[in-house]
């Protein structure tokens, strides 16, 4: 289990200080539904999933060739547990809303 990063940022967006707040404040097992927006081509549509709370964590991204450091990015993940035992995660991003239950 890691500790809860001191911030949590966007490469290229804000994210709102209430949802930085909230998943600052989660705690490992506690209940919680994350929405998002989904886009492909012209279609967006909302999806949603539940489980219980693992961590916040960062990935890091980028291209699989040797490029300098400044190319990649890292986004911020919301760790979970869904209902069914599978081990999920979710990179957050401006229109991604995380709710206790």
């Amino acid at each position: 289990m890691t500790a809860v990063p001191e911030k949590i940022v966007l490469p290229t967006r804000r994210l709102d200080p209430a949802q930085v707040e909230l998943l600052r404040s989660l705690r490992p097992g506690e209940k919680i539904q994350v929405t998002q927006k989904v886009r492909v081509g012209a279609r967006t549509w909302t999806a949603q999933a539940t489980g219980e709370f693992r961590e916040i964590a960062y990935l890091e991204t980028g291209i699989t060739t040797e490029r300098v450091k400044e190319d990649d990015l890292v986004v911020p993940v919301v760790r979970f547990l869904k209902p069914n035992g599978e081990l999920s995660s979710i990179a957050i991003d401006e229109n991604t809303k995380v709710e206790r239950l």
